[in-house]
């Protein structure tokens, strides 16, 4: 089958972050026709945010930089071709799956894995953008073993903010916890075992004006929203946890997401259009970490590999019985 004279795809892939590579990689060991698209013209996804990864397993450090160029050196072996565009949208068309990008180009596939991923949530103050990476972070689990004996502090007040405050303890000679209200949102025992930690200080009532510092973080300028009193604290790092974005802007009504916006699917990691599968941090889900959106895309690749088998035996006996109808015509 074709599509404006273009041959079809086994699995198109969408988003060449760390699930959407793991997936090519093994629709590409599979032997799948496989098309790799990404938006941001570089492979790597929230990777190249990414200073250093430690928490892998069997890989005790390596660059986000570094891990992405792996990957796509490593999916390129196996025949998967890598390009660049913004998918706009797909649909069913019969037993195939069509993804549009923003460029009118139209790509015939019989399985879709989208990987988009997400982005955290900025805090859109000065200092915000140019210290990221030099002490402004978004995942403590990734970078908290960099601020050994350092005062930090936390933004936000839910569950993120006060989970990774505890865990930023670990290294941390102090960590404030900034919350524009004067109770945080997290789950109550969470709440308990924060505010029971000496390390712990609550910032109540605050928001961060401004990050500052010479060639990293030095300092934040925090403002009380009751009183409109300015104050300056000096840490090392900052650690935003004000809530994470899903790119599922593609994904219709028909779609089901939970009420932040992120792809539900079923344990196939499929979604109620068959052969169209979600995985990674897109995906509704408890932990968003390098390992389980490889797991995710595991499970979808091989999903999608039984689904074609499953399609190319219906097309073959289709074709067969065309062919019977076609032999007695005649």
């Amino acid at each position: 089958m074709t599509l404006n004279g273009t041959p079809e795809w086994d699995v198109v892939i969408i988003g060449a972050g760390p699930a959407g590579m793991a997936a090519a990689l093994y629709t590409g060991r599979a032997k799948l026709k496989t098309l790799l698209l990404d938006r941001a013209g570089m492979g790597g996804g929230q990777l190249m945010n990414t200073e250093l990864i430690e928490d892998y397993p069997a890989i005790k450090s390596i660059t986000g930089a570094d891990m992405a160029t792996a990957f796509e050196e490593q999916i390129r072996e196996f025949g998967v071709e890598v390009t660049w565009g913004e998918v706009i949208g797909f649909e069913a068309r019969g037993n195939r799956r069509i993804v549009r990008t923003d460029d009118g180009t139209e790509y015939l596939t019989k399985t879709v894995i989208v990987s988009t991923g997400g982005l955290p949530r900025k805090l859109d103050v000065p200092g915000e953008q140019e210290f990221a990476g030099r002490g402004v972070s978004y995942c403590a689990i990734c970078d908290g073993a960099f601020f050994k004996n350092q005062v930090l502090a936390v933004v936000g007040g839910g569950d993120s903010a006060v989970e990774e405050a505890t865990f930023l303890t670990r290294y941390g000679e102090k960590v404030y916890i900034i919350h524009r209200r004067d109770e945080w949102r997290a789950q109550k025992l969470l709440q308990e075992r924060a505010l029971a930690n000496p390390k712990i200080a609550p910032v109540w009532n605050s928001v961060v004006e401004e990050i500052g510092g010479e060639n990293k973080v030095e300092w934040l300028r925090v403002r009380d929203v009751t009183t409109g009193e300015e104050v300056r604290l000096e840490v090392g790092g900052v650690f935003i946890y004000v809530g994470f974005m899903p790119n599922s802007e593609i994904f219709g009504p028909e779609f089901p997401k939970d009420p932040q916006g992120f792809v539900m699917t079923d344990d196939k990691m499929e979604t109620p259009l068959p052969g169209l599968y979600v995985v990674g941090d897109v995906r509704s889900q408890y932990v968003r970490q390098i390992s389980n959106a490889v797991g995710d895309a595991t499970t979808a690749a091989v999903a999608a590999t039984r689904y074609i088998e499953e399609l190319d035996a219906t097309d073959d006996t289709d074709e067969a019985e065309s062919a019977e109808r076609v032999a007695i015509e005649y």
